[in-house]
């Protein structure tokens, strides 16, 4: 499976501020630095994933992202989705094959797909989110 430019710096984002010990805005120009991506084409993701529910943004001085939701409740599924739409199991280049063969590798494609999303759908961002381990009180 390859993942786009976009969803890669989607899905880094998205932990940044899931790891992020603050509760306050993360501006763009931190994330986009501290996770080495263009500032200009992270602006564009991160506004995808506030229209999609993932993150809010907080405009002004003291603006920037934060997570919408748990960690628990965003999924590596809704993520890819929100930058780069539904997963799409069309097969142009199949109209040549014949019938049966185009059906055969259409339903194929499709429960391959089923399984993908599935699975996608299964990790949470907060299952790949290290956090702080906090001191135990001796």
């Amino acid at each position: 499976m390859k993942l786009s430019r976009t969803v890669t710096y989607a899905l880094q984002a998205t932990l940044q501020l899931a790891q992020s010990e603050t509760h306050e805005p993360v501006p763009c120009s931190r994330l986009a630095s501290e996770g080495a991506m263009p500032e200009r084409f992270l602006l564009q993701i991160l506004r995808s994933l506030v229209t999609h529910g993932i993150l809010t943004s907080t405009r002004g001085v003291e603006g920037g992202y934060m997570l919408e939701r748990s960690p628990d409740d965003i999924s590596l599924l809704d993520i890819i989705e929100a930058v780069d739409g539904p997963m799409n199991t069309k097969l142009p280049f199949a109209e040549r094959l014949p019938n049966e063969s185009q059906a055969r590798l259409r339903d194929a494609i499709q429960s391959i797909a089923t399984t993908a999303r599935r699975q996608l759908q299964e990790v949470k961002v907060a299952s790949l989110i290290t956090r702080p381990v906090e001191a135990v009180a001796g």
